[in-house]
């Protein structure tokens, strides 16, 4: 069954998603960096999902600030 969600819930909706978003890029960062010197492999799977998170917040960010973020290219 489909749920008919207003603007305002899903701005709130996004707006969670972004800050949930951020918290595991945080936590993924500080993983690779604490497993960087004993766990290669295990530093670079966390850097992969670091990026992961970056992209969704990227994404995220444009679409509740369109025009705001510069992507420097």
């Amino acid at each position: 069954m489909t749920d008919v969600v207003d603007s305002d819930e899903l701005l709130r909706r996004m707006q969670r998603a972004r800050t949930c978003a951020r918290q595991e890029e945080r936590t993924w960062r500080a993983r690779s960096e604490e497993l960087r010197s004993t766990d290669p492999e295990g530093a670079r799977e966390a850097a992969v999902r670091t990026v992961a998170y970056e992209t969704v917040l990227t994404v995220l960010e444009e679409i509740l600030t369109p025009g705001r973020h510069h992507d420097g290219s």
